[in-house]
């Protein structure tokens, strides 16, 4: 496995379902959910919906965690502080002085069909990148220090696919099987 390359376990942008960055909430909640249903029932390998823009180029990717986050845009104010351990009560007080939750519900249905996702779509951070022809290490050590579920890999400037935690441990725990034992 040191010799391998990114590329030789991508998945190439083509096999996942995709979304415009110009979707509404809604738009996304239905894309997500046929995402996991064509999942669930064997009708697709993937579930991770990617984000397109206006030149059909891959920005980013969409999950039930950023239409939640998307739901309560105060949360940008203490982003910078996420990689702080806060204690509950220091989270719950600064919560009630941003007012955080205090009615993002009750504008549910405005922001469903009002909001597009380009409003709360993260693009990729280069922690959350890796090159088609890098080699598999610096893939893997991304994905365990930044505890990700998947990478963006590029071609040039370009996003030609994503590498997947699950096809990664896959491949180690293959290797792992066809060591020899040692006596």
């Amino acid at each position: 496995m040191e010799k391998m390359k990114v590329s030789e376990l991508m998945r190439p942008v083509e096999e996942f379902p995709r979304i415009s960055i110009h979707a509404t909430f809604m738009e996304a909640v239905d894309a997500l959910e046929k995402a996991q249903q064509e999942f669930s029932s064997g009708k697709a390998h993937q579930r991770i919906l990617l984000v397109y823009d206006e030149a059909g180029r891959i920005v980013g990717k969409l999950s039930p965690m950023d239409v939640v986050q998307g739901l309560e845009p105060n949360y940008d104010n203490i982003d910078s502080l996420s990689r702080y351990r806060l204690s509950q009560s220091t989270l719950e007080s600064m919560k009630e002085h941003l007012r955080f939750w205090q009615k993002p519900l009750a504008d549910l249905c405005k922001k469903a069909y009002g909001m597009k996702i380009e409003k709360f779509i993260r693009l990729p951070s280069s922690d959350h990148m890796v090159n088609a022809d890098d080699k598999m290490d610096s893939a893997f050590h991304l994905l365990v220090v930044g505890r990700h579920d998947s990478l963006f890999v590029k071609d040039g400037e370009r996003i030609v696919g994503l590498i997947r935690f699950s096809d990664v441990y896959r491949k180690i725990a293959q290797t792992m099987r066809e060591c020899p034992i040692s006596a």
